[in-house]
């Protein structure tokens, strides 16, 4: 086997249960403009990046019981700790203390909705 592109991960979907709220979320925790879609099959929030970077949006439906999906990790505009203070007066949760990995450092944390995230910084 000898599959290895560029990005393994092309996208993500996150699912939530009220579209405006969690784009305040997403842009309040990560200082980003979320612009949104409906040219598709649901209005969509989609994430930015650069252009050849994985992309995400936000989408109306179910997000997994709390805990229980999969955790998306993303990039922190500044410092991990300023960013985990927003999670919280953005009405998430924080799950963990910042863990060192030899790349850098990143927390778990929840979203309103439930959905597991990670915070990251190199």
């Amino acid at each position: 086997m000898s599959f290895a592109p560029k990005n393994f991960t092309v996208w993500a979907e996150i699912p939530v249960t009220d579209l405006d709220r969690a784009m305040t979320f997403y842009a309040t925790v990560f200082d980003i403009d979320l612009t949104e879609t409906t040219d598709g099959p649901n209005p969509m929030a989609m994430f930015p990046s650069a252009e050849d970077g994985a992309g995400g949006h936000l989408y109306p439906g179910k997000p997994a019981a709390r805990g229980d999906g999969p955790t998306v990790h993303f990039a922190v505009p500044d410092s991990l700790e300023a960013a985990l203070g927003r999670v919280t007066e953005a009405g998430g949760t924080v799950l963990s203390d910042p863990i060192s990995i030899p790349a850098g450092r990143f927390a778990y944390c929840q979203d309103p909705d439930g959905n597991s995230i990670g915070l990251f910084s190199a």
